[in-house]
């Protein structure tokens, strides 16, 4: 059985994380960080404070009991916004600029690729791609896309 690196970890009453670390000193408006959120998410989170320094290290997110894992993977949640692209629908010019138009996990959107190099290959056909406001979708899978989403995304690629 490991031990837990904090002795307590909860939200105070505005929301914010609480934690307890081993010698028993509050440390309000924790941030959890992921050391590596594309390539290992369940795997180094580190608990860090309002000034920046780390509180606590997480060895495996998954490790952890019901209730702190809980509060860390809604925080995560919160801060980690990537809608996944499940479909490509159009794009209004194969130059970039362009503007394309999808459906996402949340519903269909517009958004503007600034250049192909706001599109990150993943390993195992996962991309990464990143609108002009800074918004990540993800693509677990791009050889599970439809025929015209993959025909679409191939000129960018």
């Amino acid at each position: 059985m490991s031990t837990l690196p904090f002795r307590d970890l909860h939200l105070d009453a505005h929301g914010r994380l609480v934690l307890i670390d081993l010698n028993g000193t509050a440390h309000e408006s924790v941030t959890p960080v992921r050391a590596h959120p594309l390539s290992a998410p369940d795997e180094g989170l580190s608990l860090v404070g309002v000034h920046g320094h780390e509180l606590a290290w997480v060895d495996r997110l998954s490790a952890l009991p019901d209730g702190p894992r809980g509060l860390l993977e809604a925080e995560l949640a919160a801060r980690e916004f990537h809608p996944t692209l499940k479909r490509l629908i159009s794009v209004n010019t194969f130059a970039t600029p362009s503007t394309w138009r999808i459906e996402t996990d949340r519903g269909e959107i517009d958004f503007v690729l600034k250049s192909e190099e706001d599109i990150r290959r993943l390993d195992e056909g996962r991309l990464l791609i990143t609108s002009t406001h800074g918004v990540q979708l993800q693509v677990p899978d791009r050889w599970v896309l439809d025929k015209q989403s993959k025909r679409l995304l191939e000129r960018f690629l």
